[in-house]
């Protein structure tokens, strides 16, 4: 005899599988919930042993672009200051582990920063970062006015240089410089500017930035230009001449091509800034990026 097809669940049966799918569901979006809420939280704040586990986690994956003793680097700001993308515990830990988006800082996984980061070393990164946290001055050393002075007129800083939209464009935006960078960077970068960018390390990532690197080409026609690389590949530049005019060639067109590990901005010494100017000037600098 053929077997009786299998009975066809009614309605309230369906209705029961339906409704404990549904709170399935809802806890495992619950558990995760509580997981990602968990993670808000520093698990190790405060803690100097955790803080010291954390320092070798940040200089096995972080000190390449924000220096050792997180004080900032060619590439990354100083982490011991004011922090531009946030600075609450919960903040600094999403930014390590999924990165910042626009910027050069990716995520803490595999492929990005170092070797990978597991959620437990993050936070003791995030403790690390927070013993070392410094208080600002209320009040910036220098003349702050005179500093604005000078960099709108006789420093000649604003000819490349942008703050809150006004300026050149043939160096970097320095709007949020002051609040990220440290003095001693800040000194440095205006006294001995290619240093930095003469001991870099091009990344094969392109939201990594070319770092300024000065440039000089000869076109086809003869054309002599200079200025900075802003983007390129195996087959074109794209560059920012002296007069910021963009321009884009094709290699294999030009009659020569010539990179240099230099910084197109010159180097302010003694006799083209005075320490006191220096010191008004970064004023300056650190005002604006603090407000």
């Amino acid at each position: 005899m053929p077997e009786p097809n299998p009975p066809t669940p009614g309605k309230s049966a369906i209705a029961l599988r339906s409704s404990s799918l549904a709170c399935l569901f809802l806890l495992v979006c619950l558990s995760a919930s509580q997981a990602l809420f968990a993670q808000e939280k520093n698990p190790y704040a405060g803690d100097a042993k955790i803080a010291k586990l954390g320092e070798y986690q940040f200089r096995l994956n972080c000190a390449f672009c924000h220096g050792l003793g997180a004080r900032g680097g060619g590439r990354g700001p100083d982490l011991t200051r004011a922090k531009r993308h946030g600075s609450s515990d919960a903040e600094i830990f999403h930014n390590i582990h999924d990165g910042i988006a626009g910027t050069a800082m990716p995520a803490a996984t595999n492929g990005g920063i170092g070797v990978g980061m597991s959620d437990e070393e993050i936070w003791q990164v995030v403790t690390y970062i927070r013993s070392l946290e410094v208080k600002a001055p209320a009040q910036p050393a220098g003349n702050a006015a005179h500093g604005k002075e000078l960099f709108n007129g006789a420093a000649g800083c604003s000819t490349c240089h942008m703050i809150e939209g006004k300026g050149g464009k043939l160096g970097p935006g320095l709007t949020s410089v002051g609040a990220s960078r440290s003095t001693e960077y800040l000194v440095e970068s205006l006294r001995n500017p290619s240093r930095r960018l003469a001991q870099g390390i091009f990344e094969a990532m392109k939201e990594f930035p070319q770092e300024y690197v000065s440039v000089s080409v000869v076109t086809a026609d003869g054309t002599k230009l200079s200025g900075v690389v802003l983007n390129e590949d195996q087959f074109t530049l794209q560059m920012l001449d002296a007069r910021e005019q963009l321009h884009l060639f094709e290699k294999d067109k030009l009659r020569s091509l010539e990179k240099r590990r230099e910084s197109a901005m010159p180097a302010y010494d003694q006799k083209a800034l005075s320490d006191k100017d220096l010191q008004d000037l970064i004023a300056f600098l650190q005002t604006v990026g603090g407000q």
